[in-house]
């Protein structure tokens, strides 16, 4: 298996993919399940996302190294709509699609790192990453 994945996110069907492989080159490093789980969990939010706002896009998934740290990436890029307030998408509660508001800021909490690039009109890209503990 390569230590980078790219998954297509055009459909409910990608999103379990890309959680099913991010799962997957995850568990190659070692993480517990409860991580394992957070992982997943943020990559379905993420996914969901594209599918939901933007259409379609992608979820890369890579393993990295950092000095002594190993860990996984998750990159979700789209070409959507951008997002035009990216501190209130990033507010616990704020939706535009009428959902819960949790999508972001759950993601930001789950993982350990967390960037967000988005411009209107254009896209959004979000990188997470987890280090294994």
């Amino acid at each position: 298996m390569t230590n980078e994945i790219r998954v297509p996110v055009n459909s409910d069907t990608d999103i379990v993919e890309a959680r099913r492989l991010g799962r997957m080159l995850a568990s190659k490093l070692g993480f517990s399940s409860s991580d394992l789980a957070m992982i997943a969990t943020a990559i379905s939010e993420l996914a969901r996302n594209i599918v939901v706002y933007a259409r379609g896009g992608e979820i890369i998934l890579k393993l990295v190294e950092d000095q002594s740290r190993r860990g996984i990436v998750v990159i979700a890029a789209d070409r959507g709509p951008g997002i035009v307030d990216v501190a209130r998408a990033l507010q616990v509660g704020y939706s535009t699609s009428g959902s819960l508001g949790l999508g972001l800021p759950g993601t930001r909490r789950l993982m350990d790192e967390f960037e967000i690039a988005s411009v209107v009109g254009k896209g959004t890209t979000v990188t997470v990453k987890k280090w294994v503990a």
